[in-house]
């Protein structure tokens, strides 16, 4: 006879294995506080717009560096959500799709 911990019944046999997981149905847990959790935050700041607005209107001479390596100078005429529009002097000017920036900064602080 193998030796085993589990207890037998008189008969010999074991009786059923029991669960040891608790029910899939109540998996969240209750809030230490009694409050509900806190709501997860925006998917975006409002501080892009603020920076585009106030450079727009001040009409900054900006440069713009693309993910390739190219430099683009000019002022931003407006923005949305995917691109900008930059007026250039003395060439035609852009719609330049966010993804394609490496980074931005104001042409005065190419001199500094």
């Amino acid at each position: 006879m193998p030796f085993s911990n589990r207890p037998r019944q008189v008969d010999g046999n074991t009786p059923p294995r029991r669960l040891f997981r608790s029910p899939l149905h109540d998996f969240r847990r209750p809030s230490k506080n009694g409050r509900p959790a806190r709501p997860a935050p925006p998917e975006a700041t409002s501080a892009e717009s603020f920076y585009y607005v106030k450079q727009m209107n001040a009409k900054t001479p900006m440069v713009i560096i693309m993910t390739d390596g190219e430099e683009v100078r000019g002022c931003i005429e407006w923005y949305d959500r995917t691109c900008l529009k930059v007026n250039r002097e003395g060439a035609p000017n852009l719609l330049i799709q966010k993804h394609c920036i490496k980074y931005l900064f104001k042409e005065e602080e190419l001199t500094r």
